[in-house]
């Protein structure tokens, strides 16, 4: 941060709306007011790497004598496996808060295989929702009690896993349209941790929540428009679904963004009816694919609109794949193969050149407003 003010105040001085006196308390303000630094990026990744590497370990230990043991033995292994990890997190708090984040975590998801093992050994009713509904129940106590932001994270991942693992297991058939209820409601979540994100000064939880959305917004969304999710508007279960789907990503929302959940509404809103235009038949398709580049497009405005890059870089991406998915299925196959890939080249050349200008546009648009 602080190159950022340096490079305005040397802009200000230069304009001569500061002169060199004042430009120089402020930088020994500035410079008294400073704190040290905190971890380094290699120390980050060596904690996350290391917590991932014990939590795997452990659970190989465990899965390699799991035969050998009797079921007291088991049940204590269990415990202590989760024990162990929250006892040295809480050891560490005081010293390395860092390690004492990620050996909590570790705990937490130390937490799920325990009540997966726990259902072994005493032969439970298999109902594998019910066990995700723990698993979240326990991680929402962690973040209540430790205020992790890995905490929340586990909470933001397991609760709408738990909600889809309830959706398949209730409905009455296993059929194609099942799914569309559970990808558009992830489509729609997806966007609403995108846009968790407010300004440089936001909270470790309000990143891993926009990266998560980030990562899982493209595929979330060819998942919804896809064929495989045709849409049967009959019975209450497939209300119920729906309802779902398009409510509780709003409200996550409200709780993240406030008054400007209001874009997130009408976001959900082109999420729900992209699945239903997926799910109108192969007649509709062109509609589809307008309905997908009008979405990329959207995304785009709203990245410029709240400056942030990151929706205008998923966006492009977005419109590309939505260009590629309609060249290969309606395009491609009614030309010469050679033409095919000749125009497929072109594409790939002109297209890229195109979207990469525009994309560029947009963020030095941001960057101008942003000064």
């Amino acid at each position: 941060m602080q190159i950022d003010w340096e490079s305005h105040l040397g802009r200000w001085t230069a304009a001569g709306v500061l002169d060199a006196e004042t430009a120089g308390r402020i930088r020994e303000w500035e410079a008294a007011q400073a704190r040290p630094g905190g971890l380094r990026w290699p120390v980050l990744i060596a904690l996350a790497f290391g917590a991932l590497m014990l939590g795997a370990g452990v659970l190989l230990f465990v899965s390699a004598h799991w035969d050998q043991l009797g079921a007291a033995e088991r049940m204590t292994l269990v415990l202590l496996m989760v024990a162990v990890f929250h006892v040295g997190g809480a050891a560490a708090a005081g010293r390395f808060q860092s390690l004492s984040v990620a050996l909590h975590s570790i705990g937490t998801v130390a937490l799920g295989a325990g009540i997966a093992l726990a259902g072994q050994i005493f032969h439970l009713n298999e109902h594998w929702p019910s066990a995700v509904l723990l698993w979240a129940v326990g991680a929402a106590v962690a973040w209540a009690l430790l205020r992790h932001w890995t905490q929340a994270v586990l909470v933001a991942v397991l609760v709408p896993y738990w909600l889809g693992g309830e959706w398949f297991v209730r409905m009455p058939e296993r059929v194609a349209y099942d799914v569309a209820p559970v990808t558009a409601g992830i489509c729609a979540l997806s966007l609403t941790y995108l846009t968790a994100r407010r300004g440089g000064e936001d909270s470790p939880l309000r990143k891993a929540l926009a990266w998560i959305g980030g990562i899982a917004l493209l595929p979330a969304a060819v998942l919804a428009a896809s064929d495989l999710t045709s849409i049967h508007w009959q019975g209450e279960p497939q209300w119920i679904g729906w309802l779902a789907a398009g409510l509780l990503p709003l409200a996550v929302a409200i709780a993240l963004r406030g008054r400007l959940a209001v874009w997130n509404g009408l976001a959900i809103g082109w999420t729900l009816l992209l699945a239903s235009i997926a799910g109108g038949g192969s007649g509709e398709h062109i509609l589809l694919y307008l309905w997908c580049l009008g979405g990329s497009v959207g995304l785009a405005a709203w990245g410029v609109y709240e400056r942030r890059s990151e929706r205008i870089n998923l966006a492009m991406a977005g419109f590309a794949i939505t260009l590629l998915a309609f060249y290969f299925s309606d395009v491609m196959d009614k030309l010469d193969r050679s033409l095919g890939l000749i125009l497929l080249g072109l594409v790939f050349l002109g297209g890229g050149w195109l979207l990469e200008r525009a994309r560029r546009a947009l963020i030095s648009q941001i960057r101008v407003e942003a000064q």
